[in-house]
């Protein structure tokens, strides 16, 4: 916890265009597995464990001040509660690609849609790795040092080198739904009624994002998906909290369904296997180490301790901790952010400069020269506001080549209402019209996307609208 607490306030620090402070108040009713005063106790703990923290600390809440600031709050049983700050990453997936984009600038050499076929050992040794590319190309690249950072897919990377199981994935899934009428301005944090774990109701990107799940999960990560029971369990507890929410399940927008890259645990509760991360040493392969387990929040300082349990392997860098103070790409101070914004306000309008602002941060500026060309400044859908200026930049300056990375991963589209059904079309055209692809590369793009809404429970008559 203070681990994450203190890299939560680098993050603020370092990437305030991406992670923003969010209030969360967590209302307690009576028979709760977690009494006022437990709740009280834990938060003074978070507060501490926090010091010098650029956010509040906890608020004691009674009855009372919850419902005024929460009217649509089921009152009944409702004795109290509390509120208390955390951050939120607006985009995790442009979180992801700054980091890339702050690694290429410092040497690093990126390969996507690239898979890792075999890791070659020679004497006992850890001498490199085989790949291939998506696009059926094969190759080889040496080194006396290499860290299996595969997340859930740790133990498919190590094939026969480890005999024993390291990873044993969790489910968690979250649903989209629009705001309904009392809905919460701030994130909740509430105690399940059918079994007693925490979830989340979040105010996100103009909707509400409510998870997770936390189930044991077998097979490929990569076809992870929400099941019926899940979606019942998240709707029917959040109606529970918010009586105005009933009939939540009819009204999901999609669904997003990933896998803990935990480690293997084969008994006992899901709750109680640790989030802290290992950094595994293959004695069958020396120079081959695995990290098991992990989470966003905690990137940065896991990456240190992994270059920590190497150190003796490596030459002694001039500067140990150079990510703890420098900002990502895309961080801009006030002052720079806000001539930003003016900027972009009188070239595209103020709701259009903040969602550049929103995606890019800063790189916002490097967008808005490429829509000086008149083909690229044009928008490819109405609702998503995306630019087709979007579309070339994340194609050349940030390493996409599919219509999914494009809307999942970039210009963030993907994570609208309508799951970026529309900006998929209008993206599709776009890029035909740019002389980007040809029609048959568009229309297998399409087809991917549409597949891909379809697997996150996009409703079927959305897809065939959008």
């Amino acid at each position: 916890m203070y681990e994450s607490l203190h890299e939560r306030e680098r993050l603020l620090k370092l990437a305030p265009h991406l992670v923003a402070p969010l209030e969360l108040v967590i209302p307690v009713y009576r028979g709760a597995r977690r009494p006022r005063w437990q709740i009280a106790i834990g938060l003074a703990l978070y507060d501490l464990l926090s010091i010098g923290r650029s956010v509040p600390g906890h608020t004691r809440l009674d009855r009372g001040e919850l419902l005024a600031r929460m009217p649509g709050l089921n009152p009944r049983e409702l004795v109290g509660g509390a509120s208390y700050y955390d951050a939120q990453v607006r985009y995790p997936e442009r979180l992801v690609v700054e980091n890339v984009r702050d690694a290429v600038a410092n040497g690093a050499v990126l390969k996507t849609n690239t898979r890792v076929t075999r890791v070659r050992v020679e004497s006992g040794r850890a001498v490199g790795v085989d790949w291939r590319g998506a696009d059926g190309i094969v190759g080889r690249a040496a080194a006396p040092l290499i860290v299996n950072a595969a997340g859930p897919w740790v133990d498919e990377v190590l094939g026969p080198i480890h005999n024993t199981r390291l990873l044993g994935g969790t489910k968690g899934s979250h649903i989209i739904v629009p705001r309904f009428a009392g809905a919460p301005l701030t994130g909740v944090y509430v105690e399940a009624g059918a079994d007693g774990r925490p979830f989340f109701i979040l105010p996100w990107n103009d909707l509400l994002l409510i998870g997770t799940t936390d189930e044991r999960f077998e097979g490929d990560a990569g076809a992870a998906a929400i099941d019926d029971r899940e979606v019942a369990y998240l709707a029917s507890e959040t109606e529970r909290v918010f009586p105005a929410a009933a009939g939540l399940a009819t009204h999901v927008l999609y669904t997003h369904t990933g896998v803990r890259p935990l480690p293997w645990q084969p008994r006992g509760s899901t709750a109680a296997i640790t989030r802290r991360h290992v950094i595994r040493r293959h004695r069958a392969a020396r120079g081959l180490y695995s990290v098991v387990g992990g989470k966003l929040t905690t990137h940065r300082a896991l990456a240190e301790d992994v270059l920590r349990k190497l150190r003796g392997e490596l030459p002694r860098p001039r500067d140990a901790h150079p990510t703890r103070t420098r900002p990502l790409p895309g961080a801009l101070d006030a002052p720079a952010r806000d001539a930003l914004l003016a900027e972009l306000g009188t070239r595209f309008g103020a709701a259009q400069a903040q969602r550049l602002w929103n995606v890019y941060g800063g790189a916002a500026a490097d967008v808005a020269a490429f829509a000086a060309r008149a083909d690229l400044a044009a928008m490819v859908d109405a609702v998503s506001g995306v630019l087709a200026a979007e579309l070339v930049y994340a194609l050349e300056r940030e390493w996409a080549v599919t219509l999914e990375d494009l809307l999942q991963r970039r210009c963030m589209a993907g994570l609208g209402a309508d799951f970026g059904l529309g900006a998929a079309h209008g993206s599709a055209a776009a890029l035909v019209r740019l002389g980007v692809w040809d029609a048959a590369r568009a229309a297998a793009e399409l087809n991917a996307y549409q597949s891909l809404a379809a697997r996150h429970r996009v409703a079927a008559s959305s897809i065939a609208a959008g």
